[in-house]
């Protein structure tokens, strides 16, 4: 059996990380998602285990210095981690496994993983991101502020990236992150069965 593919998406705050990685879930099968452990307190409608898992700091802590995370980064004030368990396990089982983590944690897999498809979805303009992030309301203006001067910084790490997505509008972006995975899963240096197997 062959290992699973490894798919990171980074984005800033607001680009449509979320709905598009949701989209690829859907429309996709065989790929598990990884949820994350955060210590920033969960936002109205998230559900404990689903979104993320929501810890303090001192266990975030204690689960990395026990070396159950396999990246972890300070994004605007709260840590996020990816645990190594399930990560290892879904991928030795043969399944590709998702991750919607941030740029810091996307360089941290690539280190470790270096097969990893890192893929950047960017807005189309600061202005529409703006825009974005106010309309869905969840924070303060003194938030949006540090998450737009956070921005430039995270779109120039996107050139570590293996794709950019720009998202214009979701069916687009969601058909092309749908092509990239697809893509992917058929180079020949992933390819699950020897090549005489599977023209035989």
């Amino acid at each position: 059996m062959s290992k699973g593919l490894l798919i990171v998406i980074s984005a800033p705050s607001g680009t449509g990380k979320t709905t598009l990685s949701n989209e690829l879930l859907k429309r996709v099968d065989g790929i598990r998602y990884s949820v994350s452990i955060t210590t920033r307190p969960p936002r109205p409608g998230e559900e404990d285990g689903r979104e993320y898992v929501f810890v303090s700091e001192k266990d975030f802590t204690a689960r990395r210095e026990r070396g159950e995370l396999i990246e972890w980064a300070r994004v605007h004030g709260y840590w996020y981690g990816t645990p190594k368990e399930f990560l290892g396990r879904e991928l030795a089982a043969g399944y590709d496994v998702l991750l919607d983590i941030d740029v810091q944690g996307g360089r941290q897999i690539k280190l470790t993983h270096p097969d990893a498809v890192l893929i950047f979805i960017a807005p189309p303009s600061l202005t529409v991101l703006e825009k974005r992030l106010r309309e869905r309301r969840q924070d303060d203006e003194p938030s949006i502020q540090k998450r737009m001067q956070a921005v430039r910084d995270e779109i120039a790490a996107a050139a570590d990236y293996d794709y950019l997505i720009v998202n214009h509008r979701v069916p687009e972006a969601s058909e092309q992150l749908c092509a990239v995975v697809t893509a992917e899963r058929c180079r020949m240096s992933r390819s699950r069965l020897p090549l005489e197997q599977a023209i035989s």
